[in-house]
């Protein structure tokens, strides 16, 4: 890929930030700040966060740029720059990872880069899973929403001709599929992805 056409692909960051579970709401406005102050900037795409449980120490977010460029601004602002240290005894960064290209939910990305902080300790990445495993996948986000999107349209809008149905339908769907379906059902079934025991069968062990 040329130097040009990889400047020109979205980046994502993700990092994984160590905070007490007593501070919990300070982070939450902290995150809140950070994203009213990135989405100022041009080619910022979206952001968000997560926890694995609600005692959790660990906060995975994850922010999008439409370039390399774009998010180097973010990056080298005061903004960014004063909102880090602001945060300074509450959040300690654990692990920064960069992936850039139009990532799957299952495919490598064109590059990722990792980032670990001084004594963290980082797992090796596994594989993609099987290609019929990431079909399987796919049919059975998409065949219970395409159900429930053309029951819906029959009732809300039964003279709309195919073409325009059509059009409305992948309108709504895709964007449940990507944000809402697919990152639910693959965390869930990470398991049957990776060929490992189901969650059901290791209590058992």
């Amino acid at each position: 890929m040329s130097e040009r056409a990889h400047d020109a692909l979205p980046v994502t960051v993700a990092v994984t930030r160590h905070v007490d579970p007593a501070h919990a709401t300070q982070m939450l406005a902290w995150i809140g700040a950070g994203t009213t102050l990135v989405e100022r900037f041009p080619g910022f795409l979206g952001a968000g966060w997560v926890r694995p449980g609600v005692n959790s120490e660990d906060w995975h977010i994850l922010y999008r740029f439409d370039s390399p460029g774009s998010l180097a601004a973010w990056e080298a602002s005061d903004q960014r720059d004063w909102w880090l240290r602001s945060a300074q005894g509450i959040v300690v960064d654990t692990r920064r990872e960069r992936l850039t290209g139009i990532e799957g939910w299952f495919d490598t990305p064109v590059e990722r880069s990792v980032e670990d902080a001084p004594g963290a300790t980082r797992p090796p990445p596994r594989p993609a899973p099987p290609r019929w495993k990431q079909m399987i996948m796919i049919w059975f986000a998409f065949f219970p929403l395409s159900l429930l999107t053309s029951w819906s349209f029959g009732l809300l809008a039964p003279d709309l001709d195919l073409l325009t149905r059509v059009l409305l339908s992948t309108i709504v769907m895709t964007p449940v599929m990507t944000y809402l379906v697919l990152p639910q059902l693959t965390r869930r079934l990470d398991w049957f992805l990776h060929g490992e025991p189901a969650p059901w069968r290791r209590r058992q062990m």
